[in-house]
């Protein structure tokens, strides 16, 4: 199904652009970054890189049926070209023309942790009612939210936006072309703390979303966070007084909030949802009482989009994890927590409160968290101390931060069952011996640390 029409004439003027041959009324029928890719009708975005240019890659999608090449200088080519001077920030002008061609609920979603899940909890509660359009994959920056923008369609009702940075004027960027009539926020945490300073600089650059946020539109924040709870949406921006704040979490004072919680292990949490007079039983079918917190975003955005509580109930126990997000694997020797996907202390500490509610012999395999700044060392040394006093049996900490790590445990239970390896690899000679018949298993670390690896070798014991 192609794109709402956009001609080449169109383009070039949203984009600032001139257009060099081709017809101005010859439409695009798609976007495309990937000379890989099938482009046929597509307008092909030739992104300069140090190792690859896309403009090496102009002719060959012009001989393949491209329509248009967006490129930042004139080149010989065999078919039309619109030319910018900065093809970023021109596919950016042009995202945000595109989104303006759609009158539908915008969701968008921040936070230093839980973003994905949190948007597929609201996908899967919005999808019980309306079609809906979400990112993919990790296709939520600069790059890779205008592709998300451009894959929205005419029978798309609602469009669910994860929106992530790592410096300031980045949120300020993904804002001004995704337009979200409702921003949620989950946690503001130590993600990218090494470029944005501290937590209330995580704030400032995440709250850059509510300045372009739709100006009677609703702000949703977890409750539990203690800089996000008593922040008023003026407090970020003033001329934004008519956006709504709602709360979620588990504490009292909570607009949405979760009781009656119960850690069914590999089947999930089960929790009463209750806002206003609704209160719903539901099981949340994915490892983690953290998911608590997606569950209950998504019923305040379900809520305010019309949803009935049976409706949101449903939704939640539809919810299917992305990948890499605390996956479990049983084998007839361990039952392995997958959660390599990402790292950072926020995160750590959940998965770890979750994996010492199990039942048995509990082993968390915890690697490096980067991107922490000039904290790093003591953070790791912190997260250590929260993982001794957190009744998970034993930790084995790899990677040469992990380092910290150990000692963080070492110094707050010296008693405690703990190994530390310098790297990845060295671990993953090691734990065959470390672990016993039925112990359950958490694998964490940042993505650079490749764990899945140590995953892979574990399903094969």
């Amino acid at each position: 199904m192609h794109m709402k029409p956009i001609s080449l004439a169109k383009a070039a003027q949203v984009m600032g652009g001139t257009l060099v041959g081709g017809g101005p009324s010859t439409e695009i029928q798609q976007v495309v970054m990937d000379s890989r890719r099938d482009v046929t009708g597509a307008l092909f975005v030739a992104i300069p890189g140090n190792r690859v240019d896309g403009h090496d890659f102009v002719s060959d999608v012009h001989q393949r049926d491209a329509v248009c090449a967006l490129v930042e200088r004139e080149i010989d080519a065999s078919g039309p070209l619109i030319v910018v001077d900065s093809t970023l920030r021109a596919i950016r002008d042009l995202a945000a023309y595109y989104r303006s061609l759609f009158d539908i609920p915008v969701i968008g979603i921040t936070g230093s942790v839980g973003k994905t899940g949190t948007k597929e909890m609201i996908a899967a509660v919005l999808a019980t009612k309306y079609s809906v359009h979400k990112t993919e994959g990790n296709f939520n920056n600069e790059i890779g939210t205008p592709m998300t923008i451009f894959g929205l369609r005419e029978h798309h009702q609602v469009f669910v936006a994860e929106m992530g940075i790592s410096d300031f004027g980045e949120m300020a960027r993904l804002t001004e072309m995704v337009r979200p009539d409702i921003a949620v926020f989950t946690i503001i945490g130590y993600a990218h703390i090494e470029f944005l300073g501290s937590r209330e600089g995580v704030l400032k650059a995440k709250g850059e979303m509510v300045k372009c946020l739709n100006p009677d539109g609703l702000f949703i924040a977890n409750g539990d966070d203690d800089i996000l709870r008593p922040l008023k949406v003026t407090d970020l921006y003033p001329e934004q007084a008519g956006v709504k704040k709602l709360i979620y979490g588990l504490t009292p004072g909570n607009d949405y909030r979760a009781e009656h919680i119960v850690n069914l292990g590999e089947n999930g949490v089960s929790c009463t949802l209750c806002w206003g007079d609704a209160a719903i039983d539901v099981t949340i079918p994915v490892f983690g009482e953290h998911m608590v917190y997606a569950a209950l975003a998504a019923a305040a955005v379900g809520a305010a989009l019309g949803l009935s509580p049976a409706e949101i109930a449903r939704g939640i126990e539809s919810f299917t994890n992305a990948d890499k997000r605390s996956d479990i694997f049983k084998t007839d020797f361990l039952t392995i927590i997958d959660d390599s996907y990402n790292a950072n202390p926020t995160s750590v500490e959940a998965a770890i409160t979750a994996l010492a509610k199990l039942p048995g012999r509990r082993v968390a395999v915890i690697g490096d968290m980067g991107e922490l700044g000039t904290d790093c060392h003591k953070l790791h040394h912190e997260l250590g101390a929260f993982a001794a006093r957190s009744g998970v049996d034993c930790i084995v900490c790899a990677g040469p931060l992990s380092e910290h790590t150990y000692r963080g445990v070492k110094d707050t239970n010296p008693d405690l069952q703990a190994w530390y390896f310098p790297d990845k690899d060295t671990a993953l000679e090691a734990l065959p011996a470390l672990l016993q018949q039925g112990d359950q298993v958490l694998v964490k670390a940042s993505r650079s640390g490749r764990f899945e690896d140590i995953v892979t070798a574990l399903r094969g014991l």
